[in-house]
């Protein structure tokens, strides 16, 4: 029984760790790309504007950087549920 709740313990963290990334990666892609481009293009990176530089590859930047920290996220919570190989 114990097993049982400590992997739906796990799930849980696990599902609570995808939601923020992925919120976290909306808020770049979408909100700095789209919403608030007009407010971040009064910001200049290389000569570009900011919510330009977001919509074409801060967003994938920011993507490959979630990937990296959901590993290492991952990593400790399987060494935390013991999962860990």
């Amino acid at each position: 029984m114990e097993k049982n709740s400590r992997s739906k313990a796990y799930w849980k963290e696990n599902l609570t760790y995808l939601a923020v990334l992925l919120g976290i990666w909306f808020l770049v892609s979408y909100g700095c790309g789209i919403l608030f481009k007009g407010a971040l293009d009064h910001i200049r990176i290389g000569g570009f504007e900011l919510g330009f530089w977001f919509a074409q590859q801060g967003s994938i930047y920011v993507f490959v950087v979630l990937i990296f920290v959901y590993v290492r996220l991952m990593n400790k919570l399987d060494k935390k549920y013991g999962y860990d190989e």
